[in-house]
């Protein structure tokens, strides 16, 4: 309840489209674009599974600093990629402390650990095109423009005709909004395709063998 009540203080929730079908698919092809991509970094599911959930959680709790960034994307390459680091520097330091170590499996872990900006930029971008849309058109505009193409606020408001304040204002807006977006993809089942998904708490619910 506070984030929806700080959602409507700060005027973001205007920014949202409805929640419709396209909407919804949206915020599935987005959580399941980033997983497919950790897969790919990570040794596993599950390992991806968890750093896209440190990733999320990370992104939300310092929502507050996208007030002073100057681009979304940059802002959230830097989340993704330290959450990457620390996940395989936690896991060497437990690997370290094993009485068995595995050398060919701590090099692996190394080499994974290596991931360029290149390959971390491209997937906020992916994501971030898939969640534009989720926005109201003249919201979504100005994260396009001032996130990704990183236009100066200045030309994007003479292109509007409006004024630099109003642009900083949308702005906001369409941060705050496109944070709630970030909220919803991450609580988003990728088998069953919408919101609260039940399987999860029908796992914790289930007996044990």
């Amino acid at each position: 309840m506070i984030e929806n009540k700080a959602d409507k203080a700060d005027g973001s929730e205007e920014a949202l489209r409805p929640m419709d079908e396209a909407v919804r698919r949206a915020l599935v092809d987005s959580h399941e674009d980033m997983l497919r991509f950790l897969i790919g970094r990570m040794r596993g599911r599950q390992e991806a599974e968890e750093v896209l959930q440190r990733f999320m959680l990370r992104a939300i709790e310092r929502a507050g600093d996208l007030r002073n960034v100057g681009s979304v994307k940059g802002w959230l390459s830097r989340v993704l990629a330290t959450t990457i680091a620390d996940f395989y520097r936690q896991a060497a330091r437990g690997r370290k402390h094993e009485t068995a170590i595995d050398p060919q499996e701590l090099a692996e872990l190394a080499e994974a650990e290596i991931v360029s900006d290149e390959e971390i930029e491209a997937a906020v971008c992916n994501c971030l095109y898939r969640l534009l849309p989720t926005l109201r058109p003249d919201y979504s505009e100005v994260i396009w423009r001032a996130d990704l193409l990183e236009e100066p606020r200045e030309s994007i408001a003479d292109a509007l005709d409006t004024s630099v304040n109003n642009i900083n204002v949308r702005l906001h807006r369409a941060r705050g909004a496109l944070r709630t977006r970030l909220l919803q993809m991450c609580r988003t089942c990728v088998i069953h395709g919408f919101l609260d998904c039940e399987c999860q708490h029908e796992k914790e619910q289930a007996p044990a063998p």
